[in-house]
Parts: C-alpha cells; sequence; structure tokens
C-alpha cells in the first residue's frame, strides 16, 4: 500500500466532522476507487495549528518517510492571529521544504491545498469581523502558498472558492465545514492526486 502523510490544522483533523468525513479520509477512499492502492491517512494536525506549531509538533512526531503522498494545508489560524504575510511566507516555505523531504525529496508529491475562506461563516460574522479583510488576506497568503508550490516543483489545489460557493455546508459549531464540503474539496483534489501516483 502507498503512504499518505497528511499535515495541517483544524481543516485537516476534522473538526466536528466524523473520522470518515475528514478530507485526507475521503481522498484515500476516492482513490482507491481509482485503483490507486493508498492506505489511510496518517494525520498530523490539531486545530488552531498555526505554521510554526504544525512545525514544533513535527519536531516531536516519529516520522517513517519516505511518504507516497504529503499533503500540506496550514495557514488559517496564522491570518486568523493577526499574523503578516511575510512571516506566513518565511514559515510556509519552511513547512513545504520539510514536506519535500518527507515524501523523499520529491516534490512531484507533494499537495498543497488552499487555504478556505473562514469568513463567509456564521461565525464569523456573529462575531464581528470584517469579512472582507478576512478574505483579503486569505487571498494573500494564497497566493504566497500557491507561489512557492509552484516554485518548489508541488501541487496546488485551489479550494478557497468551493468554501465561498457553499458557505452552508459547515459542520454544527458554525464555522468548520461539514462532511459534505470536504467531500467537494476531495473531488477537487482527485484528479491532481491521481496524476501524481499515477503519472
Amino acid at each position: 500500500m502507498l503512504r499518505y502523510l497528511a499535515l495541517g490544522d483544524s481543516y485537516s483533523i476534522g473538526e466536528g466532522v466524523p473520522e470518515a468525513g475528514r478530507w485526507p479520509m475521503q481522498l484515500a477512499v476516492r482513490l482507491r476507487r481509482e485503483n490507486v492502492a493508498l492506505d489511510d491517512p496518517t494525520i498530523v494536525a490539531t486545530t488552531g495549528w498555526t505554521t510554526d506549531e504544525l512545525s514544533a509538533a513535527m519536531d516531536a512526531t516519529p516520522f517513517t518517510p519516505p511518504y507516497d503522498l504529503v499533503s500540506l494545508l496550514i495557514g488559517v489560524n496564522n491570518q486568523y492571529r493577526g499574523r503578516s504575510a511575510d512571516d506566513y511566507r518565511d514559515e510556509f516555505r519552511r513547512m513545504l521544504d520539510r514536506a519535500i523531504g518527507l515524501a523523499g525529496q520529491r516534490a512531484g508529491r507533494v499537495l498543497v491545498l488552499s487555504i478556505p475562506d473562514w469568513g463567509v461563516t456564521p461565525f464569523a460574522h456573529g462575531s464581528g469581523r470584517d469579512v472582507l479583510r478576512i478574505a483579503d488576506e486569505l487571498d494573500v497568503y494564497n497566493a504566497i502558498a500557491r507561489e512557492e508550490a509552484d516554485r518548489l516543483g508541488a501541487s496546488f489545489v485551489d479550494i478557497t472558492g468551493i468554501s465561498r460557493q457553499h458557505p452552508a455546508l459547515l459542520a454544527d459549531d458554525g464555522l468548520h465545514p461539514s462532511s459534505a464540503q470536504y467531500a467537494l474539496w476531495t473531488e477537487a483534489a482527485v484528479p491532481t492526486a491521481l496524476a501524481m501516483l499515477t503519472g
């Protein structure tokens, strides 16, 4: 079986959804339907983590590389805490370098997902946040992630538009995506992941 490592935060661990509803789990199931012998993912992710907190957790995790597929979705909590785009670029670049290393220095086996727009959620509207500013800042973060992925040869899948088109597909907390929204992310990622693992 091919081995899959998913790195991230609440979006990868699937806050508020069953284990089977997490998008990395759904991705593994979908790829197996495409005759890719991919094992269930090892997920290193916790709700609330920023790039540096994920990095610190990785320092304490006993990895067994090389992994055949590594996904990376991180940064929403950097934006939520008001950290600068320049800091995000530096930390994301280092995180992406580590992900490539865990993939056996195969950048073509690293899948970066964009950060969804939490500003469209009832949580954001109810907390009096400037939702236009959230969208603008996340667009900057996602442009950085795409640039760094392109620079290093990793793949990038944009799911931010899905989050904006389906703001009602949420878990009970009114903030995190539901299994149904994660299914849409998965469908968006399948063609790229399939090409990465079979091409």
